[in-house]
């Protein structure tokens, strides 16, 4: 996805121009999924990393410090004080006021808070999201891919998607017979799948979209980031960042992102509106709903 608009005064805008250009200086080095690791993690946090030690990086990461080091390394500097420098020299920010305020609870909230800023920021550039959209919207049957912890994601695309699209097929179950639902998708017309990838990654979803690819089908995958390991077999990679603060993880940017996917594959179905409001009459016929 574009890294959106760097212009403005506020905080918001600074914050969200620190992840983009965070992003844009690990574009293009080949990472190992540790290294991946560390630059998601500094993405997420783009406001400290300027400040944040090897140590307080790691920690942060869940990996060595060693591998903080490797990672600047990799990435073209001598080492990791060199590459925070660099970090200070482009983008001199103030870590955030009040952060250590919060509790527990409080601070899991903030960060998907920033996490939806900075899906914000991505989406000032909407043009990878319309693509999906037209790719999606075309694909007749639609299968829509998300096992463990991508499985509710996948089901609420699939549940709304089914309303505006002709035949939508889930795929939340792993499995040997996994490969065997992709192959008949695409025999019976498929041309593109969406994915919905996020940590931690199940090696059967890389093995599917590898599988998907082979047989001819455009991959849109819904990921945790740019830097996930399912980002060399997507066609369309739309990145929304999960929140860690809790036991387990919390995904309301990939959400926001997939209810936007949905809105752009319902502007490039010209018969959505007619389907949603068929909808809603037989509803109210049927009383599904208290009003």
């Amino acid at each position: 996805m574009g890294n959106g608009d760097e212009s403005g005064g506020g905080g918001d805008a600074g914050t969200a121009g620190a992840s983009a250009r965070l992003q844009k200086l690990f574009e293009g080095h080949r990472l190992t999924p540790t290294q991946r690791r560390i630059a998601h993690c500094m993405v997420r946090r783009a406001g400290d990393a300027p400040f944040l030690s090897s140590v307080e990086l790691a920690e942060l990461a869940g990996v060595s410090q060693p591998s903080v080091t490797r990672f600047a390394v990799a990435l073209g500097f001598d080492g990791y004080p060199a590459l925070r420098k660099h970090l200070r020299e482009v983008a001199p920010q103030e870590r955030a006021e009040g952060a250590d305020a919060y509790n527990e609870y409080q601070q899991a909230v903030q960060a998907e808070i920033e996490n939806l800023r900075h899906l914000a920021a991505a989406l000032a550039d909407p043009r990878p999201v319309e693509r999906a959209g037209r790719l999606l919207a075309a694909s007749r049957p639609m299968p829509v891919l998300g096992l463990r912890a991508a499985s509710a994601q996948a089901r609420g695309f699939a549940y709304f998607a089914a309303k505006v699209h002709p035949d939508v097929r889930l795929l939340d179950e792993g499995g040997t017979m996994l490969a065997d639902r992709l192959d008949a998708a695409r025999r019976a017309g498929a041309t593109a799948l969406l994915c919905f990838a996020l940590p931690r990654h199940p090696r059967e979803v890389v093995e599917a979209l590898g599988h998907a690819r082979e047989a001819g089908l455009s991959v849109v995958t819904v990921a945790d980031s740019a830097f996930a390991p399912v980002a060399a077999l997507s066609d369309v990679l739309l990145p929304a960042a999960v929140g860690t603060g809790l036991a387990f993880d919390t995904a309301c940017a990939p959400m926001m992102l997939g209810r936007a996917l949905l809105e752009s594959m319902c502007d490039a179905l010209p018969d959505a509106q007619a389907r949603l409001e068929d909808f809603d009459a037989q509803a109210t016929a049927r009383g599904l709903f208290v009003e």
